[in-house]
């Protein structure tokens, strides 16, 4: 996803540059202007608006914060046996609640980002609640590169597995997500429910909602997770609520003829 993953541009199924493929270490550093705040059993652990975002080829975009804008009483040196390299970590402790290691750096002298100097990043899913300016985050912070677009179209889209007819229809909403392959949301009309089983698996996306899994069971067999649905979409999304989506790798589908995974 992103700029750096998947087929974003500087991912590895990216597009092609006119000066040939990037450098496996390339970085980006850009400043986030907007007030975050990391929360941890009530207590505010980050209130920042001098945030950046570095970028790096194959990984997720990650954010640091100015070391000054820690709540730094509440960092507690994490003893990990390390020897000295590397970037120090400190666990959060607040009364008895504790993220061990939760916040890591200043990079030090390995890293090549040297506006990240001072700097700490903090594990999203250590702290309770995150914060952009007053609106709580959901899975994590938004990329601005980073769009989901969801589009009526009329392919044919068929499923199956083995000789089971699981699904068919010629209105699916296609799902465009950067770094992503298209995904082809059916309507629930044009899928059997009656093949399909709730799973326990629910995801988090920060650009979908949540997405809830479906086991197939069919033929005497049960694939686990072979689908999902958007019960509680977010607006870029809400367009496919009352859809499914299969996964192409667990079972045959079918769009104009032609299989995808």
């Amino acid at each position: 996803m992103t700029l750096t993953l998947g087929r974003g541009p500087f991912g590895p199924g990216g597009g092609e540059f006119s000066s040939g493929p990037p450098p496996e270490n390339w970085w980006y550093v850009e400043d986030w202007p907007r007030r975050m705040r990391a929360v941890l059993a009530g207590r505010t652990v980050l209130d920042s608006r001098r945030g950046k975002v570095l970028y790096r080829r194959g990984e997720p975009p990650r954010h640091w914060f100015p070391l000054a804008d820690v709540h730094t009483d509440l960092l507690v040196p994490a003893d990990d046996g390390r020897t000295g390299e590397g970037p120090d970590r400190w666990s959060v402790v607040v009364g008895d609640h504790t993220a061990p290691e939760a916040v890591t750096g200043p990079p030090g002298k390995q890293s090549d980002a040297p506006a990240l100097q001072d700097h700490v990043t903090i594990d999203f899913a250590a702290m309770d609640r995150w914060f952009e300016e007053d609106e709580p985050l959901y899975a994590g912070p938004r990329d601005p590169y980073h769009r989901v677009d969801v589009r009526a179209a009329s392919h044919h889209v068929l499923v199956r597995h083995k000789d089971i007819p699981l699904a068919e229809t010629r209105r699916p909403k296609l799902l465009f997500e950067t770094g992503l392959p298209v995904r082809y949301y059916l309507p629930f009309a044009d899928v059997d429910l009656g093949l399909l089983e709730r799973s326990g698996t629910v995801s988090e996306c920060p650009y979908k909602g949540d997405g809830q899994h479906w086991h197939l069971v069919a033929g005497g067999g049960r694939i686990p997770d072979a689908a999902w649905s958007l019960p509680h979409p977010l607006p870029e999304a809400l367009p496919a609520a009352e859809h499914i989506c299969f996964y192409g790798e667990k079972v045959h589908v079918e769009v104009d003829g032609e299989r995808i995974r």
